[in-house]
């Protein structure tokens, strides 16, 4: 399977997972994300969606665990160090929480001083 066949497979998992979740199909929604990260286990959207499942069940400690994957694999990503953040929080590890939020916010602002510099 090429690159391009396996994200567009993956996509389709996504997609189908993003449609459960909205019918309130979380653990069928979790199996769709699995199946999309089987295919393209560097699809970070996807783990956002699982993340966000996660945390929604009150699954935190997957959900922290999806999130520091994602960190893995980019670290600048500012909704991964929020998702962190929020799971955390949820946790009462307030230290951590402070931690994460406090580095989605400077990744956010380097990242605003880029779009302005390119202006």
């Amino acid at each position: 399977m090429t690159d391009e066949n396996a994200r567009e497979q993956a996509e389709d998992h996504y997609y189908a997972a993003l449609d459960l979740v909205l019918e309130g199909e979380q653990e069928r929604a979790l199996a769709e994300y699995e199946k999309s990260l089987t295919v393209d286990p560097t699809f970070t959207e996807a783990m956002h969606g699982m993340a966000k499942t996660l945390q929604d069940m009150n699954r935190l400690d997957d959900a922290i665990a999806v999130a520091n994957r994602i960190v893995e694999l980019d670290p600048d990503d500012v909704l991964a160090h929020t998702s962190l953040s929020v799971c955390y929080q949820k946790k009462g590890m307030i230290p951590e929480a402070e931690a994460e939020g406090n580095k989605a916010r400077v990744l956010g602002w380097k990242q605003q001083l880029k779009k302005k510099d390119s202006y």
